[in-house]
Order: C-alpha cells, then structure tokens, then sequence
C-alpha cells in the first residue's frame, strides 16, 4: 500500500500574513511540519503543495520532500481543501494520501498512525483537532460535497488544541509548550 503525506501551504493569508513561514519553536512551521512527516517513515512520499516561490524555497532543502506548484484555481480562499488532496493525488498516486495541517505545531505521529489506520478502514478519517485529514484513493476521486466534513472523525489528545491563525494564537502555542520566563 502506498501512503503519501502532504502538507499544502498558500502564501495569502487574510488573519495572519506570513503564517506558514513564521518561526515555532525556532523553525518556519511548514518546515516542523514537513520534518515530522519525513521523520515518521510513515509515508513513501512526502509532499508539499504551494502556490508560493518563498514558500517552496523555504522548504527546499528538507530531503525527502517533493514539491508541487499550486495552480491559481486552487490557490484562492474559497477553494477547499478536497480539489488540493484531489491535485496531490493526480500528481503523486497512492492508495492512502494524509494531510497535516501545519497550524497545529504540536501533534504526535501516533496521530498519523492512527488516521491511516482508521482510513484503510472507513475510507477516510479526520482528527479533532482537526491537525491530521486523510482519505483513500476511491474516496478522494468519488469525492461528494467537499465543505461536508468526513464522518469518521476521531478525538485525540495527541495533538496541542491551538489552531494557529493569529500572532496572539501563535504566542500562545509557544507558551503552552516552552518552558516559562520572565519578559
């Protein structure tokens, strides 16, 4: 069975500008993101999706990570999330395709173990907080309304519950999960 993960990143982003390049934990969160599905040795490709040159080069240095140009009709704000799985899948075949969602910083691999399980079994799978979506290949290409979340969801603790869209959200990541000082 063939897995890939993916992480899509656009440069545009209405509440926090910059999001996906700004540093966590003293790395770009697309790249923690990146090096944690690299480092899972879960996946047989990892990919990252981006209408963005930045972006790309950011992360191009990370081995094992294949890139893969966004086109402009799925870069916008409206589009969601399923016609960029369905792209990753026409460009990267698998069995299984994975996304990790980068503004959840904090999430264990046992999280992508577990998403890949329950998909090969129900057909997709989408974690809460909603860090980690995965689908087959037959789900992903018979697609119904994609603004219906999936439903095989699953709860997990494994996973740091701030969903980064502000600077004030990005903060508070960084002090729930650093040590404390004085500022």
């Amino acid at each position: 069975m063939k897995i890939v993960g993916s992480v899509i990143a656009r440069l545009g982003s209405k509440r926090l500008t910059y999001k996906n390049i700004l540093p966590y934990k003293g790395e770009p969160l697309i790249v923690r993101a990146l090096r944690k599905l690299v480092n899972s040795k879960l996946f047989d490709e990892v990919v990252l999706s981006t209408d963005s040159e930045l972006i790309a080069r950011t992360c191009l240095d990370i081995g094992g990570v294949s890139l893969l140009n966004r086109p402009p009709e799925l870069s916008s704000d409206e589009v969601p999330s399923i016609p960029v799985f369905q792209h990753i899948l026409r460009n990267f075949p698998s069995d299984i395709h994975l996304n990790y969602n980068c503004n959840f910083p904090e999430c264990e691999i046992s999280v992508f173990e577990q998403s890949i399980e329950l998909t090969a079994e129900h057909g997709e799978s989408l974690s809460i907080p909603y860090a980690v979506w995965s689908q087959t290949k037959a789900k992903l290409e018979n697609y119904g309304d994609p603004m219906v979340l999936p439903a095989h969801q699953f709860e997990t603790s494994a996973v740091h519950p701030i969903d980064i869209h502000t600077m004030e959200d990005l903060l508070l990541a960084h002090k729930d999960n650093q040590k404390s000082f004085d500022w």
